[in-house]
């Protein structure tokens, strides 16, 4: 089963990685938005219909990511960037409406759409430096753009937990936003065709989490019964301290200190007093004793 999975896993990637010269782009909104372009369309069309929606001004912030370095295949895992996914389904930010497309063709004019912005919406500018992690934002109700701009991701094994930090980044900024009336146009640009083997690779090992997991625990239980065989056959014995090798106070051993507690103290009471009864040595005499004393009661 576990196979299976994988080579249908293998299968996906290899699907989304037909178009090479290609990467995704999201956007979300608290208005309505009635643009829903195809899920491959070039990179001119697309800017002419979100040209077309921002001409209206239907927000009050504009926040415009650009992710370089990055393909479809990067955002299938649910991890990877769970607050975009998360927008997308309209549970954060008062998501009106959304829409995504899996392949662009060539590069979004992201200045021509800031440009747009800013000379019909009379938005002002600003760039936030993802780099360093700092970003400051007015609190008045003047409409604005902002612009976060992210380097092109690693291509080894760390490409989902760099996407993950910059989702949140992104979350943290539109959390500080002092208007709910919010756009966010997330672009993307393809992958460097340097780097296509490299990330294709990395993404056929980590892609899927849901499918790690569960085969990762199994090689750990696994492991742990090999070690226990191997240790009982061959009388190895855990390096460390004494007190984390053995269990020297279980609940049943407490138990049974308080019980023998118990039972001493009984003891002593009962030795105690049987210690402590006094009989005078007349007693014992034959005069003084018992049968002298009723016959001088009869006489």
């Amino acid at each position: 089963m576990h196979s299976s999975t994988l080579g249908a896993l293998a299968l996906s990637i290899a699907t989304a990685q037909a178009f090479k010269d290609t990467s995704p782009f999201f956007f979300f909104s608290s208005s309505e938005i009635l643009a829903s372009p195809p899920q491959i369309v070039s990179a001119t069309s697309l800017g002419n219909s979100l040209t077309a929606e921002l001409e209206k001004c239907p927000s009050d912030t504009y926040v415009i990511v650009s992710q370089l370095g990055v393909n479809a295949a990067d955002y299938k895992s649910a991890r990877s960037a769970p607050h975009l996914r998360n927008s997308l389904a309209g549970s954060e930010n008062n998501v009106r409406s959304s829409f995504s497309v899996g392949d662009v063709m060539g590069e979004l004019d992201v200045d021509g759409l800031m440009e747009t912005v800013k000379e019909k919406c009379q938005a002002r500018m600003l760039k936030v430096d993802a780099s360093t992690g700092s970003f400051a934002i007015t609190d008045d109700m003047k409409p604005q753009v902002i612009r976060l701009d992210f380097p092109p991701l690693p291509v080894d094994a760390g490409r989902a937990s760099t996407l993950k930090d910059n989702d949140a980044f992104v979350a943290s900024v539109l959390d500080l936003l002092p208007s709910s009336k919010i756009s966010v146009l997330y672009t993307t640009t393809p992958v460097s065709g340097d780097h296509q083997s490299l990330v294709v690779e990395s993404q056929v090992y980590e892609a899927d989490d849901s499918f790690q997991a569960p085969l990762h625990m199994d090689l750990k239980r696994e492991s742990r019964g090999l070690h226990k065989r191997a240790s009982s056959d061959n009388e190895t014995y855990i390096d460390g301290p004494l007190f984390e090798k053995y269990q020297f106070l279980s609940p049943g051993i407490f138990m049974g200190f308080l019980v023998g507690i118990l039972l001493l103290s009984i003891l002593y009471v009962g030795i105690s007093g049987v210690a402590s009864l006094q009989v005078s040595y007349g007693a014992f005499d034959k005069e003084n004793g018992p049968a002298s004393q009723k016959k001088q009661q009869q006489g």
